[in-house]
């Protein structure tokens, strides 16, 4: 076996500096053409590799991004993952993936990890855990800090960073319109409690469009879930009102699928006696029967503009103008709301 052969290694054999050695392995100029091939045909022979750590810690480089997401089910963050991985590979670099199961805790031990050497940059979705404590420490050091960071989808709008975020307002608001298009009277909401700010913005969306059509915004139809109890028993209680509502918006498809799957039990005709609508167009929304009609909320796209914000970041440090893209959405109709 022959031995691992190093730069200082074959400096030491042809009585050179390293540095002479790297120029005449790149195939530099400046070193003369015998020598230059004497020392590739050394290389070669003994089969030298690069010390690609060594040079990354040279360089305070690792050509690698993090990315930490709330929950890994939800299609939406799936699709995200999948434009950020084709935008960074596409520039020569790696994405290593952290889940925070929507916890404070498990986020920051994330963060400590990945920050500890480990990448160039962070594109986070913060976790529900996060916003609720409203402990955002974590999040401000990596800040002072001058570490690259990219927020996308739920942001923190105190910590100064790149961020790229849905038109959740305008996407809950041409939902709310299309079931008042339809003819729907009473429309309910499914929303999260008001600390996740996604839906603290679709319940913005949902209000102003009641408001322009001359629709009173009833509270008792704002139903406020709560992630870490039943969700199928707490939207059970929406179907036990004596006034029933004849349309649904749901700010995710989980909630939209499981109130569908609580209207059949009921008997009711969709959406002849109620319209179901959520948001994103997961494999969910599209098997479920009938299918969900949904807001798109482009995922891969707002994941390559995270990434493409996140690379120009790391290379570009000196740029202290932070931007904020926002990304549009559209209505995908299906036969939950095609009368």
């Amino acid at each position: 076996m022959k031995t691992r052969i190093t730069l200082k290694k074959i400096a030491t054999e042809f009585g050179v500096s390293i540095s002479t050695v790297s120029k005449a392995l790149k195939g530099s100029h400046e070193i003369g053409e015998e020598l230059r091939g004497k020392i590739q045909a050394f290389a070669n022979f003994y089969n030298y590799k690069p010390n690609n750590l060594a040079l990354q810690l040279r360089n305070q480089k690792t050509s690698v991004i993090g990315v930490v997401i709330p929950e890994i089910v939800h299609h939406f963050f799936s699709t995200v993952i999948d434009g950020i991985e084709h935008y960074a590979n596409k520039k020569g670099y790696n994405v290593m993936v952290c889940v925070s199961n929507e916890s404070y805790e498990k986020e920051v031990l994330n963060f400590n990890v990945l920050t500890n050497g480990s990448v160039d940059g962070l594109i986070v979705s913060v976790a529900r855990g996060t916003q609720e404590s409203k402990n955002y420490k974590h999040l401000e050091a990596l800040v002072k800090d001058e570490f690259p960071l990219v927020m996308f989808d739920r942001i923190i709008n105190e910590i100064e960073c790149d961020k790229v975020l849905i038109d959740d307002i305008g996407g809950a608001c041409k939902a709310t319109e299309h079931l008042i298009e339809i003819g729907k009277k009473r429309i309910a909401l499914l929303s999260t409690e008001d600390f996740v700010s996604v839906g603290l913005l679709r319940k913005e969306g949902y209000i102003k469009a009641l408001y322009h059509a001359g629709y009173k915004v009833e509270d008792d139809l704002i139903y406020k879930l709560d992630d870490s109890k039943d969700l199928k028993e707490q939207i059970k209680k929406l179907f036990e009102d004596p006034n029933m509502p004849d349309a649904i918006l749901a700010v995710n498809e989980v909630y939209a699928a499981n109130a569908l799957v609580i209207a059949q039990e009921k008997g009711l005709s969709i959406p002849k006696d109620i319209a179901i609508m959520g948001f994103t167009s997961g494999l969910i929304s599209e098997f479920t029967s009938p299918p969900l009609s949904c807001v798109e909320q482009h995922g891969y796209l707002m994941g390559e503009q995270a990434a493409e914000l996140l690379i120009d970041r790391i290379e570009h440090k000196e740029n202290k103008e932070y931007k904020r893209e926002v990304i549009s959405t559209n209505l995908k109709i299906r036969k939950s709301t095609k009368c």
